[in-house]
């Protein structure tokens, strides 16, 4: 094959690649919008500024449609998250600086206008499409808590928190986090300040403290 043919066929790809990408960001917004039941896969095209039938070359049908849309919009949204939780890194001394710096970072990722949008999106449709539930989990939940986990386990080991579990104390730590901000936010209709939220983080970081700090 010669150069220029393979330049056309990575031209190619690169424009399909744009193409679905555009039509998965354009039907997550429709979705999310309209509801399920409610949404046309034209008005997708549409938003997308395909062709009806390039959707359907794309994904096959509407429930698929969505179950990628939410894919991809969970792993937009973890990519997020993973790098708050890169920065919890021993500088020695009190941990009390970094987990609110983190817990901050974290709690502007879960107030983001579209994770607001994907979880008021799957509460929606879960009861018909159970499955999307995992989709999440998959794609964004249980790596996140990973990370979260693995960083808590090394301050533990560097005798700045006391975990023996820390799948456990990151569940703890996600709850204190997240557990006032629907009710403060509204679900995502009203915007909280990043006082509220250093507020928030605060708060958390410290009941946290109480129960895993360390004792030196």
């Amino acid at each position: 094959m010669s150069a220029a043919m393979r330049r056309k066929g990575q031209a190619a790809h690169r424009g399909r690649l744009d193409k679905r990408q555009a039509i998965l960001a354009a039907a997550f917004e429709v979705f999310a919008r309209r509801g399920y039941a409610q949404a046309g896969v034209d008005e997708v095209a549409a938003e997308a500024g395909v062709a009806k039938a390039t959707v359907y070359n794309h994904f096959g049908d509407k429930e698929t449609l969505l179950r990628e849309a939410i894919a991809a919009s969970a792993e937009e949204a973890t990519a997020k998250n993973l790098a708050a939780v890169e920065r919890l890194v021993d500088t020695g001394g009190d941990p009390r600086e970094l987990l609110e710096d983190v817990g901050f970072r974290l709690i502007q990722c879960y107030c983001d206008e579209q994770s607001w949008a994907l979880r008021r999106l799957l509460y929606a449709e879960l009861a018909h499409l159970p499955d999307l539930l995992e989709i999440v989990q998959v794609h964004a939940s249980a790596r996140v808590q990973q990370a979260l986990a693995d960083r808590l386990a090394r301050l533990a080991l560097a005798g700045r928190l006391r975990i023996s579990d820390p799948d456990s104390a990151v569940e703890q730590l996600s709850a204190l986090l997240t557990g006032p901000l629907e009710a403060r936010a509204a679900w995502g209709t009203r915007r909280l300040s990043a006082a509220e939220m250093r507020q928030v983080a605060t708060a958390a970081v410290g009941t946290f403290l109480h129960a895993f700090g360390s004792r030196a």
